[in-house]
């Protein structure tokens, strides 16, 4: 049995892998084919695995993946037997799976080329629009913590990265949601003493530990969220909004400035002109600073 195995394997590797070598010095196309062909297969498996992997897909995908290689090694060992065995099994699998996952195959059929699909494998929407829904369910979660008169300190991460106050506090990394935004701050849970930060339009921590802000210029009846809402956005330019527990009005801190006692349409406002309009807008100035320089380069060259 193991000289049949040595034999199989020493059998598959010179008439498969290396043939397949030499064919590529006389073609040298076939090589870049090659690349671009593993490169396919390895995205499409690793996104497969990425979606199923919390699934309860995932375990049979597992099944399936032992019976080809047992399929695989009883046909190298040459165990007849056993290898039709397996091979009849994988034959009526596949019929069998068609049938009882027919809903899944149906449903994954109907959103191929469609938006739902397309996340899947990373074509996300644009970062504006996601951004502007981001906003818009921050201001949601902010009004409704407001009213109930919930205190809450909300940080959005812009340009400057503050990863060291991120990793102060208990890893969420969730999607942008008023209700988990509301939730987190509910009294005497788990998570409601700190800050939540939103890094790349998702929720990364939450009670986070943010500096206080210490200037003596600063007002006294100012509570710890809002020296905490100032201290973060003197040391960053992020955007922190605060809702007091006492009076449940809205305050947002920006450049070490807070702006107090916000409206709905004042608050959309600034997050929205702060967030999205100034720093998207620099963004495209940069680049076309960037371009006119390379083009001036180009023609001194030239």
């Amino acid at each position: 049995m193991l000289n049949n195995l040595i034999y199989g394997i020493n059998n598959f590797f010179y008439e498969n892998i290396l043939g397949y070598i030499n064919s590529l010095y006389e073609y040298p196309i076939k090589l870049l084919l090659l690349v671009i062909d593993l490169s396919i297969v390895i995205f499409l498996v690793a996104k497969l695995i990425k979606i199923a992997k919390y699934t309860r897909a995932w375990q049979l995908i597992k099944g399936i993946v032992f019976l080809l290689l047992a399929t695989w090694i009883s046909s190298i060992c040459r165990l007849t037997i056993l290898n039709h065995i397996l091979e009849a099994i994988t034959d009526w699998g596949v019929l069998a799976l068609v049938i009882i996952f027919q809903p899944e195959i149906r449903r994954g059929l109907e959103q191929l080329g469609t938006s739902k699909f397309t996340k899947y494998f990373g074509i996300e929407k644009d970062i504006i629009v996601k951004t502007k829904e981001d906003i818009y369910k921050i201001v949601i979660a902010v009004l409704e913590l407001s009213k109930q008169k919930i205190g809450a300190l909300i940080v959005i991460e812009r340009d400057i990265e503050i990863k060291d106050i991120v990793n102060t506090g208990i890893k969420i990394d969730a999607e942008v949601s008023p209700q988990i935004l509301t939730n987190i701050f509910v009294p005497n849970t788990p998570l409601h003493d700190g800050a939540v930060i939103i890094s790349k339009n998702k929720i990364a921590s939450a009670a986070c530990m943010l500096p206080l802000a210490s200037d003596t210029d600063i007002s006294k009846e100012l509570g710890t969220r809002h020296r905490a809402a100032i201290g973060i956005s003197k040391e960053s330019d992020s955007i922190a909004i605060v809702v007091s527990e006492e009076t449940g009005k809205i305050s947002i801190a920006k450049d070490g400035t807070l702006i107090a006692d916000l409206k709905e349409d004042a608050l959309r406002k600034i997050l929205i002109t702060n967030v999205i309009t100034k720093r998207f807008n620099e963004n495209k100035q940069k680049k076309n600073i960037i371009q006119l320089l390379k083009e001036k380069r180009k023609r001194k060259t030239k």
